[in-house]
Protein backbone atom coordinates (compact mmCIF):
# COMPACT_ATOMS: atom_id res chain seq x y z
CA UNK A 1 0.00 0.00 0.00
CA UNK A 2 2.82 2.38 0.92
CA UNK A 3 4.57 1.68 -2.41
CA UNK A 4 1.42 2.62 -4.35
CA UNK A 5 1.10 5.84 -2.39
CA UNK A 6 4.73 6.76 -3.08
CA UNK A 7 4.32 6.06 -6.81
CA UNK A 8 1.16 8.17 -6.88
CA UNK A 9 2.92 11.05 -5.15
CA UNK A 10 5.86 10.78 -7.56
CA UNK A 11 3.50 10.81 -10.55
CA UNK A 12 1.69 13.87 -9.21
CA UNK A 13 5.01 15.63 -8.59
CA UNK A 14 6.28 14.89 -12.11
CA UNK A 15 2.98 16.02 -13.59
CA UNK A 16 3.08 19.28 -11.65
CA UNK A 17 6.67 19.96 -12.76
CA UNK A 18 5.77 19.30 -16.39
CA UNK A 19 2.74 21.55 -16.09
CA UNK A 20 4.84 24.30 -14.56
CA UNK A 21 7.43 23.98 -17.35
CA UNK A 22 4.68 24.01 -19.98
CA UNK A 23 3.17 27.11 -18.37
CA UNK A 24 6.51 28.94 -18.44
CA UNK A 25 6.96 28.03 -22.12
CA UNK A 26 3.51 29.28 -23.06
CA UNK A 27 4.12 32.46 -21.09
CA UNK A 28 7.40 33.09 -22.90
CA UNK A 29 5.70 32.49 -26.26
CA UNK A 30 2.97 34.95 -25.37
CA UNK A 31 5.52 37.61 -24.38
CA UNK A 32 7.48 37.15 -27.63
CA UNK A 33 4.28 37.31 -29.69
CA UNK A 34 3.14 40.52 -27.98
CA UNK A 35 6.56 42.17 -28.38
CA UNK A 36 6.68 41.15 -32.05
CA UNK A 37 3.26 42.68 -32.73
CA UNK A 38 4.25 45.90 -30.93
CA UNK A 39 7.57 46.21 -32.80
CA UNK A 40 6.00 45.43 -36.18
CA UNK A 41 3.26 48.01 -35.57
CA UNK A 42 5.88 50.60 -34.65
CA UNK A 43 7.96 49.82 -37.75
CA UNK A 44 4.95 50.01 -40.07
CA UNK A 45 4.02 53.38 -38.59
CA UNK A 46 7.34 54.74 -39.91
CA UNK A 47 5.90 54.56 -43.43
CA UNK A 48 4.22 57.93 -42.82
CA UNK A 49 7.25 59.47 -41.09
CA UNK A 50 9.94 61.56 -42.81
CA UNK A 51 12.67 59.50 -44.43
CA UNK A 52 15.45 60.70 -42.04
CA UNK A 53 13.39 59.66 -39.00
CA UNK A 54 12.56 56.26 -40.48
CA UNK A 55 16.19 55.74 -41.47
CA UNK A 56 17.45 56.57 -37.97
CA UNK A 57 15.01 54.30 -36.17
CA UNK A 58 15.45 51.36 -38.56
CA UNK A 59 19.24 51.57 -38.78
CA UNK A 60 19.78 51.84 -35.03
CA UNK A 61 17.13 49.17 -34.40
CA UNK A 62 18.79 46.81 -36.87
CA UNK A 63 22.14 47.34 -35.16
CA UNK A 64 20.57 46.64 -31.76
CA UNK A 65 18.93 43.46 -33.09
CA UNK A 66 22.14 42.02 -34.52
CA UNK A 67 24.12 42.93 -31.41
CA UNK A 68 21.42 41.44 -29.18
CA UNK A 69 21.30 38.17 -31.12
CA UNK A 70 25.10 37.96 -30.91
CA UNK A 71 25.58 38.86 -27.25
CA UNK A 72 22.26 37.59 -25.88
CA UNK A 73 23.21 33.87 -25.77
CA UNK A 74 26.46 34.76 -24.01
CA UNK A 75 24.70 36.89 -21.39
CA UNK A 76 21.79 34.54 -20.77
CA UNK A 77 23.76 31.29 -20.96
CA UNK A 78 20.89 29.31 -22.45
CA UNK A 79 21.48 25.74 -23.60
CA UNK A 80 21.83 25.48 -27.38
CA UNK A 81 19.48 22.84 -28.77
CA UNK A 82 21.37 23.00 -32.09
CA UNK A 83 24.82 22.51 -30.63
CA UNK A 84 26.84 20.76 -33.38
CA UNK A 85 28.22 18.28 -30.84
CA UNK A 86 24.72 16.91 -30.30
CA UNK A 87 24.68 15.65 -33.91
CA UNK A 88 28.22 14.30 -34.11
CA UNK A 89 27.05 10.79 -33.17
CA UNK A 90 24.77 10.62 -36.23
CA UNK A 91 27.64 10.66 -38.70
CA UNK A 92 26.56 13.85 -40.47
CA UNK A 93 29.08 15.18 -42.98
CA UNK A 94 31.13 17.92 -41.36
CA UNK A 95 30.93 20.09 -44.50
CA UNK A 96 27.13 19.92 -44.57
CA UNK A 97 26.63 20.56 -40.87
CA UNK A 98 27.01 24.41 -40.96
CA UNK A 99 24.30 25.09 -43.53
CA UNK A 100 22.00 22.39 -42.11
CA UNK A 101 22.16 23.92 -38.62
CA UNK A 102 21.86 27.46 -40.00
CA UNK A 103 18.74 26.44 -41.93
CA UNK A 104 17.30 24.72 -38.87
CA UNK A 105 17.89 27.89 -36.83
CA UNK A 106 15.17 29.62 -38.85
CA UNK A 107 12.61 27.26 -37.32
CA UNK A 108 12.38 28.94 -33.92
CA UNK A 109 10.22 31.56 -32.27
CA UNK A 110 12.93 34.30 -32.12
CA UNK A 111 13.85 33.68 -35.76
CA UNK A 112 10.24 33.88 -36.91
CA UNK A 113 9.82 37.11 -34.94
CA UNK A 114 12.98 38.44 -36.61
CA UNK A 115 11.64 37.57 -40.05
CA UNK A 116 8.36 39.32 -39.29
CA UNK A 117 10.17 42.51 -38.23
CA UNK A 118 12.33 42.55 -41.37
CA UNK A 119 9.28 41.99 -43.58
CA UNK A 120 7.83 45.15 -42.06
CA UNK A 121 11.13 46.96 -42.64
CA UNK A 122 11.08 45.94 -46.31
CA UNK A 123 7.49 47.14 -46.63
CA UNK A 124 8.40 50.54 -45.15
CA UNK A 125 11.44 50.88 -47.41
CA UNK A 126 9.35 50.09 -50.50
CA UNK A 127 6.75 52.62 -49.41
CA UNK A 128 9.42 55.28 -49.02
CA UNK A 129 10.76 54.67 -52.53
CA UNK A 130 13.21 51.75 -52.44
CA UNK A 131 13.01 49.26 -55.38
CA UNK A 132 11.30 46.12 -54.13
CA UNK A 133 14.03 43.68 -55.34
CA UNK A 134 16.67 45.59 -53.39
CA UNK A 135 14.44 45.84 -50.32
CA UNK A 136 13.74 42.11 -50.34
CA UNK A 137 17.39 41.22 -50.98
CA UNK A 138 18.74 43.45 -48.20
CA UNK A 139 16.12 42.17 -45.76
CA UNK A 140 17.08 38.57 -46.51
CA UNK A 141 20.75 39.46 -46.11
CA UNK A 142 20.06 41.19 -42.79
CA UNK A 143 18.04 38.23 -41.46
CA UNK A 144 20.78 35.81 -42.52
CA UNK A 145 23.49 37.89 -40.83
CA UNK A 146 21.47 38.14 -37.62
CA UNK A 147 20.77 34.39 -37.51
CA UNK A 148 24.45 33.64 -38.11
CA UNK A 149 25.39 36.09 -35.35
CA UNK A 150 23.08 34.21 -32.98
CA UNK A 151 24.65 30.88 -34.01
CA UNK A 152 28.12 32.33 -33.39
CA UNK A 153 27.06 33.63 -29.97
CA UNK A 154 25.74 30.18 -29.04
CA UNK A 155 28.95 28.51 -30.21
CA UNK A 156 31.15 30.94 -28.28
CA UNK A 157 29.02 30.37 -25.19
CA UNK A 158 29.44 26.58 -25.56
CA UNK A 159 33.20 26.84 -26.07
CA UNK A 160 34.28 29.43 -23.55
CA UNK A 161 31.72 29.70 -20.77
CA UNK A 162 30.53 27.13 -18.22
CA UNK A 163 27.49 25.09 -19.13
CA UNK A 164 25.70 25.98 -15.92
CA UNK A 165 25.83 29.73 -15.49
CA UNK A 166 26.31 30.79 -11.88
CA UNK A 167 24.32 33.61 -10.35
CA UNK A 168 27.53 35.55 -9.80
CA UNK A 169 28.53 35.42 -13.48
CA UNK A 170 25.02 36.41 -14.51
CA UNK A 171 25.18 39.32 -12.07
CA UNK A 172 28.46 40.52 -13.61
CA UNK A 173 26.95 40.38 -17.10
CA UNK A 174 23.90 42.27 -15.87
CA UNK A 175 26.11 44.97 -14.33
CA UNK A 176 28.00 45.32 -17.61
CA UNK A 177 24.73 45.78 -19.49
CA UNK A 178 23.57 48.41 -16.98
CA UNK A 179 26.84 50.34 -17.18
CA UNK A 180 26.74 50.44 -20.99
CA UNK A 181 23.06 50.44 -21.93
CA UNK A 182 21.54 52.68 -19.26
CA UNK A 183 23.51 55.88 -20.08
CA UNK A 184 22.87 55.37 -23.81
CA UNK A 185 19.14 54.87 -23.26
CA UNK A 186 18.87 57.94 -21.02
CA UNK A 187 20.77 60.05 -23.56
CA UNK A 188 18.56 59.00 -26.47
CA UNK A 189 15.42 59.51 -24.39
CA UNK A 190 16.52 63.03 -23.45
CA UNK A 191 16.79 64.26 -27.03
CA UNK A 192 14.09 66.50 -28.44
CA UNK A 193 13.07 65.14 -31.82
CA UNK A 194 10.15 67.43 -32.80
CA UNK A 195 9.68 65.46 -36.01
CA UNK A 196 13.35 65.78 -36.97
CA UNK A 197 16.50 63.85 -36.18
CA UNK A 198 18.91 65.58 -33.75
CA UNK A 199 22.38 66.22 -35.15
CA UNK A 200 24.06 63.90 -32.63
CA UNK A 201 21.75 61.01 -33.50
CA UNK A 202 22.14 61.64 -37.24
CA UNK A 203 25.93 61.45 -36.90
CA UNK A 204 25.65 58.29 -34.83
CA UNK A 205 23.32 56.73 -37.39
CA UNK A 206 25.69 57.52 -40.24
CA UNK A 207 28.55 55.93 -38.35
CA UNK A 208 26.64 52.80 -37.34
CA UNK A 209 25.19 52.44 -40.83
CA UNK A 210 28.63 51.94 -42.32
CA UNK A 211 29.50 49.16 -39.88
CA UNK A 212 28.60 45.46 -40.10
CA UNK A 213 25.85 46.06 -37.53
CA UNK A 214 23.43 47.89 -39.84
CA UNK A 215 24.92 48.10 -43.34
CA UNK A 216 21.91 46.46 -45.11
CA UNK A 217 19.43 48.95 -43.64
CA UNK A 218 21.69 51.91 -44.39
CA UNK A 219 22.04 50.68 -47.98
CA UNK A 220 18.26 50.72 -48.40
CA UNK A 221 17.95 54.36 -47.39
CA UNK A 222 21.08 55.35 -49.30
CA UNK A 223 19.36 53.99 -52.42
CA UNK A 224 16.21 55.95 -51.55
CA UNK A 225 18.24 59.16 -51.15
CA UNK A 226 20.21 58.31 -54.33
CA UNK A 227 23.59 59.00 -52.70
CA UNK A 228 26.73 58.15 -54.60
CA UNK A 229 28.32 56.18 -51.75
CA UNK A 230 25.47 53.69 -51.39
CA UNK A 231 27.63 50.93 -52.84
CA UNK A 232 29.97 51.16 -49.82
CA UNK A 233 27.30 50.02 -47.40
CA UNK A 234 26.20 47.31 -49.87
CA UNK A 235 29.72 45.90 -50.04
CA UNK A 236 29.98 46.01 -46.24
CA UNK A 237 26.66 44.15 -45.92
CA UNK A 238 27.72 41.36 -48.28
CA UNK A 239 31.19 41.12 -46.74
CA UNK A 240 29.64 40.90 -43.25
CA UNK A 241 27.43 37.97 -44.24
CA UNK A 242 30.39 36.18 -45.85
CA UNK A 243 32.60 36.78 -42.81
CA UNK A 244 29.92 35.58 -40.40
CA UNK A 245 29.45 32.43 -42.48
CA UNK A 246 33.20 31.77 -42.42
CA UNK A 247 33.33 32.21 -38.64
CA UNK A 248 30.30 29.95 -38.17
CA UNK A 249 31.82 27.25 -40.39
CA UNK A 250 35.08 27.38 -38.44
CA UNK A 251 33.28 27.18 -35.10
CA UNK A 252 31.26 24.15 -36.24
CA UNK A 253 34.45 22.40 -37.35
CA UNK A 254 36.10 23.18 -34.03
CA UNK A 255 33.14 21.94 -32.01
CA UNK A 256 32.97 18.71 -34.00
CA UNK A 257 36.64 17.83 -34.30
CA UNK A 258 38.42 19.35 -31.31
CA UNK A 259 38.67 17.46 -28.06
CA UNK A 260 39.58 19.72 -25.21
CA UNK A 261 42.57 18.62 -23.20
CA UNK A 262 41.37 17.26 -19.84
CA UNK A 263 42.44 19.40 -16.93
CA UNK A 264 42.73 17.97 -13.44
CA UNK A 265 40.85 20.35 -11.22
CA UNK A 266 38.59 20.30 -8.24
CA UNK A 267 34.85 20.43 -8.61
CA UNK A 268 33.72 24.02 -8.22
CA UNK A 269 29.98 23.61 -8.19
CA UNK A 270 28.37 25.91 -5.67
CA UNK A 271 31.51 27.87 -4.74
CA UNK A 272 29.99 31.14 -5.89
CA UNK A 273 32.49 33.94 -6.21
CA UNK A 274 35.33 31.59 -5.29
CA UNK A 275 34.56 29.49 -8.35
CA UNK A 276 34.23 32.49 -10.65
CA UNK A 277 37.25 34.64 -9.83
CA UNK A 278 40.87 33.59 -10.52
CA UNK A 279 42.42 30.81 -8.45
CA UNK A 280 45.12 32.95 -6.87
CA UNK A 281 45.58 35.19 -3.86
CA UNK A 282 43.86 38.15 -5.50
CA UNK A 283 40.85 36.04 -6.52
CA UNK A 284 40.53 34.47 -3.06
CA UNK A 285 40.65 37.82 -1.25
CA UNK A 286 38.29 39.45 -3.75
CA UNK A 287 35.83 36.54 -3.35
CA UNK A 288 35.98 36.67 0.43
CA UNK A 289 35.50 40.45 0.36
CA UNK A 290 32.49 40.10 -1.96
CA UNK A 291 30.92 37.56 0.37
CA UNK A 292 31.45 39.90 3.32
CA UNK A 293 30.19 43.03 1.54
CA UNK A 294 27.07 41.31 0.22
CA UNK A 295 26.11 39.45 3.42
CA UNK A 296 27.44 41.37 6.43
CA UNK A 297 24.94 44.02 7.46
CA UNK A 298 27.74 46.34 8.55
CA UNK A 299 28.95 46.57 4.95
CA UNK A 300 25.43 46.59 3.50
CA UNK A 301 24.48 49.55 5.68
CA UNK A 302 27.46 51.52 4.38
CA UNK A 303 26.52 50.80 0.76
CA UNK A 304 22.91 51.84 1.32
CA UNK A 305 23.81 55.07 3.09
CA UNK A 306 26.06 56.40 0.29
CA UNK A 307 23.38 56.99 -2.42
CA UNK A 308 20.98 58.36 0.20
CA UNK A 309 23.60 60.77 1.51
CA UNK A 310 24.40 61.89 -2.02
CA UNK A 311 20.78 62.71 -2.81
CA UNK A 312 20.12 64.42 0.52
CA UNK A 313 22.92 66.93 -0.12
CA UNK A 314 20.69 68.64 -2.67
CA UNK A 315 18.02 69.69 -0.16
CA UNK A 316 20.08 72.09 2.01
CA UNK A 317 21.61 73.62 -1.10
CA UNK A 318 18.19 74.34 -2.55
CA UNK A 319 17.04 75.81 0.77
CA UNK A 320 20.12 78.04 0.79
CA UNK A 321 19.17 79.41 -2.63
CA UNK A 322 21.63 77.51 -4.83
CA UNK A 323 20.23 77.13 -8.38
CA UNK A 324 18.93 73.69 -9.25
CA UNK A 325 21.35 73.37 -12.18
CA UNK A 326 24.29 73.60 -9.76
CA UNK A 327 22.79 71.75 -6.79
CA UNK A 328 21.89 68.75 -8.96
CA UNK A 329 25.56 68.30 -9.86
CA UNK A 330 26.60 67.74 -6.23
CA UNK A 331 25.30 64.18 -5.54
CA UNK A 332 27.51 62.42 -8.11
CA UNK A 333 30.84 63.75 -6.77
CA UNK A 334 29.65 63.19 -3.20
CA UNK A 335 28.72 59.56 -3.91
CA UNK A 336 32.01 58.97 -5.75
CA UNK A 337 33.99 60.36 -2.81
CA UNK A 338 32.09 58.33 -0.22
CA UNK A 339 32.38 55.13 -2.26
CA UNK A 340 36.14 55.60 -2.35
CA UNK A 341 36.15 56.41 1.37
CA UNK A 342 34.27 53.24 2.41
CA UNK A 343 37.24 50.78 2.48
CA UNK A 344 39.47 53.11 4.54
CA UNK A 345 39.02 50.80 7.56
CA UNK A 346 38.43 47.50 5.79
CA UNK A 347 41.08 45.66 7.82
CA UNK A 348 39.19 46.32 11.05
CA UNK A 349 36.05 44.64 9.68
CA UNK A 350 38.02 41.42 9.13
CA UNK A 351 38.23 40.82 12.86
CA UNK A 352 40.16 37.60 13.56
CA UNK A 353 39.94 36.51 9.90
CA UNK A 354 42.94 38.71 9.11
CA UNK A 355 45.28 36.01 10.39
CA UNK A 356 44.58 33.92 7.26
CA UNK A 357 46.11 36.67 5.12
CA UNK A 358 49.17 37.13 7.27
CA UNK A 359 49.76 33.44 8.05
CA UNK A 360 49.52 32.39 4.38
CA UNK A 361 52.09 34.96 3.32
CA UNK A 362 49.76 36.82 0.96
CA UNK A 363 51.46 39.63 -0.93
CA UNK A 364 50.29 43.06 0.06
CA UNK A 365 49.45 43.97 -3.53
CA UNK A 366 47.00 41.07 -3.80
CA UNK A 367 45.42 42.00 -0.48
CA UNK A 368 44.99 45.66 -1.42
CA UNK A 369 43.56 44.97 -4.87
CA UNK A 370 41.23 42.18 -3.73
CA UNK A 371 39.61 44.41 -1.11
CA UNK A 372 38.73 47.05 -3.71
CA UNK A 373 36.73 44.70 -5.96
CA UNK A 374 33.40 44.87 -4.03
CA UNK A 375 33.43 48.66 -3.90
CA UNK A 376 34.18 48.93 -7.61
CA UNK A 377 31.41 46.47 -8.52
CA UNK A 378 28.90 48.62 -6.65
CA UNK A 379 30.27 52.11 -7.32
CA UNK A 380 30.67 51.86 -11.10
CA UNK A 381 27.05 50.82 -11.86
CA UNK A 382 25.62 53.32 -9.37
CA UNK A 383 27.65 56.17 -10.87
CA UNK A 384 26.86 54.99 -14.39
CA UNK A 385 23.19 55.43 -13.54
CA UNK A 386 23.57 58.63 -11.52
CA UNK A 387 25.59 60.57 -14.13
CA UNK A 388 23.11 60.34 -17.04
CA UNK A 389 20.15 60.90 -14.71
CA UNK A 390 21.81 64.07 -13.42
CA UNK A 391 22.47 65.36 -16.92
CA UNK A 392 18.92 64.48 -17.93
CA UNK A 393 17.58 66.42 -14.94
CA UNK A 394 19.58 69.60 -15.72
CA UNK A 395 19.36 69.08 -19.51
CA UNK A 396 23.05 69.79 -20.13
CA UNK A 397 24.80 66.87 -21.84
CA UNK A 398 27.97 68.85 -22.54
CA UNK A 399 28.94 68.05 -18.93
CA UNK A 400 29.03 64.29 -19.58
CA UNK A 401 32.81 64.02 -19.91
CA UNK A 402 33.65 66.58 -17.18
CA UNK A 403 31.29 65.03 -14.62
CA UNK A 404 32.61 61.55 -15.43
CA UNK A 405 36.20 62.76 -15.02
CA UNK A 406 35.46 64.43 -11.69
CA UNK A 407 33.70 61.32 -10.37
CA UNK A 408 36.59 59.11 -11.51
CA UNK A 409 39.13 61.37 -9.83
CA UNK A 410 37.27 61.41 -6.50
CA UNK A 411 36.47 57.69 -6.51
CA UNK A 412 39.89 56.38 -7.52
CA UNK A 413 41.84 58.89 -5.43
CA UNK A 414 39.86 58.01 -2.31
CA UNK A 415 40.30 54.30 -3.03
CA UNK A 416 44.06 54.77 -3.34
CA UNK A 417 44.24 56.66 -0.05
CA UNK A 418 41.96 54.09 1.61
CA UNK A 419 44.37 51.33 0.58
CA UNK A 420 47.05 53.11 2.62
CA UNK A 421 45.02 54.26 5.60
CA UNK A 422 43.34 50.90 6.20
CA UNK A 423 46.75 49.49 7.21
CA UNK A 424 48.29 52.65 8.67
CA UNK A 425 45.43 53.82 10.91
CA UNK A 426 42.74 51.18 11.47
CA UNK A 427 40.30 51.78 14.30
CA UNK A 428 37.83 49.63 16.18
CA UNK A 429 34.44 48.86 14.65
CA UNK A 430 31.44 46.83 15.69
CA UNK A 431 32.01 43.08 15.84
CA UNK A 432 30.48 40.66 13.31
CA UNK A 433 26.83 40.15 14.19
CA UNK A 434 26.57 43.37 16.22
CA UNK A 435 24.47 46.33 15.21
CA UNK A 436 26.16 48.41 12.49
CA UNK A 437 25.30 51.51 14.54
CA UNK A 438 27.18 50.25 17.59
CA UNK A 439 30.55 52.01 17.79
CA UNK A 440 33.08 50.63 20.32
CA UNK A 441 35.73 52.71 22.01
CA UNK A 442 38.97 53.22 20.13
CA UNK A 443 42.04 51.98 22.01
CA UNK A 444 44.36 54.33 20.05
CA UNK A 445 44.16 57.83 18.62
CA UNK A 446 44.99 56.70 15.08
CA UNK A 447 41.35 56.36 14.19
CA UNK A 448 40.89 60.11 14.56
CA UNK A 449 42.88 61.13 11.50
CA UNK A 450 42.45 58.10 9.19
CA UNK A 451 38.91 58.85 7.93
CA UNK A 452 39.61 62.58 7.68
CA UNK A 453 42.84 62.01 5.77
CA UNK A 454 41.10 59.89 3.14
CA UNK A 455 38.14 62.24 2.82
CA UNK A 456 40.11 65.48 2.65
CA UNK A 457 42.92 63.89 0.63
CA UNK A 458 40.52 62.78 -2.09
CA UNK A 459 39.14 66.32 -2.29
CA UNK A 460 42.57 67.98 -2.39
CA UNK A 461 43.89 65.66 -5.08
CA UNK A 462 40.79 66.33 -7.20
CA UNK A 463 41.05 70.14 -7.01
CA UNK A 464 42.67 70.46 -10.49
CA UNK A 465 39.87 68.37 -12.01
CA UNK A 466 37.23 70.37 -10.12
CA UNK A 467 38.79 73.60 -11.39
CA UNK A 468 38.63 72.37 -14.99
CA UNK A 469 35.04 71.28 -14.35
CA UNK A 470 34.17 74.81 -13.21
CA UNK A 471 35.84 76.24 -16.32
CA UNK A 472 33.72 73.93 -18.46
CA UNK A 473 30.56 75.23 -16.84
CA UNK A 474 31.61 78.89 -17.15
CA UNK A 475 33.64 79.10 -20.36
CA UNK A 476 32.23 76.30 -22.49
CA UNK A 477 32.72 72.73 -23.59
CA UNK A 478 36.25 73.27 -24.92
CA UNK A 479 37.56 72.26 -21.49
CA UNK A 480 35.44 69.08 -21.35
CA UNK A 481 38.05 66.62 -22.77
CA UNK A 482 40.78 68.08 -20.56
CA UNK A 483 38.58 67.67 -17.49
CA UNK A 484 37.85 64.04 -18.31
CA UNK A 485 41.46 63.05 -18.96
CA UNK A 486 42.80 65.04 -16.01
CA UNK A 487 40.34 63.32 -13.65
CA UNK A 488 41.07 59.89 -15.06
CA UNK A 489 44.84 60.40 -14.93
CA UNK A 490 44.68 61.71 -11.37
CA UNK A 491 42.52 58.86 -10.16
CA UNK A 492 44.53 56.12 -11.86
CA UNK A 493 47.82 57.57 -10.66
CA UNK A 494 46.68 57.84 -7.04
CA UNK A 495 45.12 54.37 -6.90
CA UNK A 496 48.21 52.75 -8.42
CA UNK A 497 50.49 54.53 -5.95
CA UNK A 498 48.13 53.89 -3.05
CA UNK A 499 47.84 50.17 -3.74
CA UNK A 500 51.61 49.83 -4.07
CA UNK A 501 52.36 51.76 -0.86
CA UNK A 502 49.54 50.11 1.08
CA UNK A 503 50.68 46.68 -0.04
CA UNK A 504 54.21 47.37 1.10
CA UNK A 505 53.01 48.55 4.52
CA UNK A 506 50.75 45.50 4.84
CA UNK A 507 53.68 43.15 4.33
CA UNK A 508 55.80 44.95 6.92
CA UNK A 509 53.10 45.59 9.54
CA UNK A 510 51.36 42.20 9.54
CA UNK A 511 52.08 41.49 13.20
CA UNK A 512 50.82 44.90 14.31
CA UNK A 513 47.61 44.45 12.32
CA UNK A 514 47.00 41.02 13.84
CA UNK A 515 47.52 42.46 17.30
CA UNK A 516 45.07 45.26 16.48
CA UNK A 517 42.24 43.01 15.28
CA UNK A 518 42.68 40.74 18.31
CA UNK A 519 42.40 43.58 20.81
CA UNK A 520 40.12 46.17 19.12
Amino acid sequence: MAAHVLRLRAALLIGSLRGERRGRTLGALAVVAILTVVVCSAVLSLGDAPAPVARTVIVLGNAALLLGFLVGPILVGSVDQLDPRRFAVFGVDEKQMPWILALAAFVSVPSLALVAVHVCVAAVAIRLGAPWPIAVLMSILSVLSTILAARIGMAVNALLLPERRSRELTALFALAVVVIAFPVAVFLASLKWDGQVPAAVAALTATVGLTPLAAPSWFLFAVIADTGDAWISGVIAVATAVLLWAIWTWLVARLLTTTERPVASRERTGLGWFGLLPSNAFGAIASRSLVYWLRDRRYIMNLIVVPIAGVLTVLPLLVAGVPLEIAALVPVPVMALFFGWLPHNDVAYDSTALWTHVASGVRGLSDRLGRLVPVMLVAVPVLAIAVPLTLLWIDDWRLLLPLTGLAASLLLSALGLSSIMSVVAPYAVSRPGDSPFQQPQRPTSRGAYGPAAVFLGGIVLSIPTAWLFALTMIEGSQFAPATFWAGLATGVGVIVLGVAVGGRIFEREGERLMEFVETA
